[in-house]
């Protein structure tokens, strides 16, 4: 239990970081700073966690499993806890998706009907702290997954996010679980972390991303 608010409050305090650092500047957050932002407090976050480790060799090996990210051993009575807090975020940022659509259009349009842009943007925010930090919480740190389920799902239902957020839940667990029953083979009977195996998943995805989207600039 106390693993998921040591994983609240770092999520927490990260989000702020990020929020405060992409809003600096003329233009306010945007969603370029936000990466660059998102980059450089993740660098400082790590380097915390591996001085950490240094300094308590003795926890090293039980923790790298954890950053890699797994769902081995994690049994229900350790996402009991954090699954209020899940569903409730994850109804309300369903409900956001007309909103989220609004202000796709830019933030002078968003204003222009009506839409309290800032508001919008905190509540996005606190609901992408909520999600990060239960998921962290009870599997550990698992990434690709959040790039790799929103492109799939906008190629197949186009650009509304009221759409995009339902088909980006399903499609975000089934890629967890497939990537699960990989890791169990790939080693056997050892068991790959599925950080590992979303890695190798979703670093040929982001190239791939990167390549279309610098050949849509030229």
């Amino acid at each position: 239990m106390s693993y998921m608010w040591i994983a609240f409050l770092g999520a927490g305090a990260a989000g702020a970081m990020v929020f405060f650092l992409g809003s600096l500047g003329r233009d306010g957050l945007t969603p370029i700073k936000i990466v660059l932002a998102g980059a450089a407090i993740t660098a400082l976050f790590v380097s915390f966690t591996q001085g950490l480790l240094v300094i308590d060799e003795q926890g090293l090996q039980s923790v790298l499993f954890w950053l890699a990210g797994s769902v081995s051993g994690r049994s229900i009575d350790m996402l009991v806890p954090v699954l209020p807090f899940i569903l409730g975020v994850t109804v309300v940022a369903i409900g956001m998706g007309r909103s989220i659509n609004i202000l796709q259009s830019g933030d002078d349009i968003a204003k222009g009907l009506g839409q309290r842009t800032v508001l919008t943007k905190l509540t996005l925010g606190i609901i992408i702290i909520i999600l990060a930090g239960s998921s962290v919480a009870v599997a550990g740190s698992i990434g690709f997954i959040g790039l790799i389920v929103p492109h799939i799902a906008i190629h197949l239902v186009g650009t509304d996010y009221r759409w995009i957020i339902p088909y980006s839940a399903v499609l975000g667990a089934i890629l967890l679980l497939l990537s699960d029953i990989l890791a169990r083979y790939v080693i056997m009977p050892l068991e790959m972390p599925i950080g590992v195996m979303t890695a190798f998943i979703g670093a040929p995805f982001f190239i791939y991303i990167a390549r279309k989207g610098l050949a849509k600039n030229v």
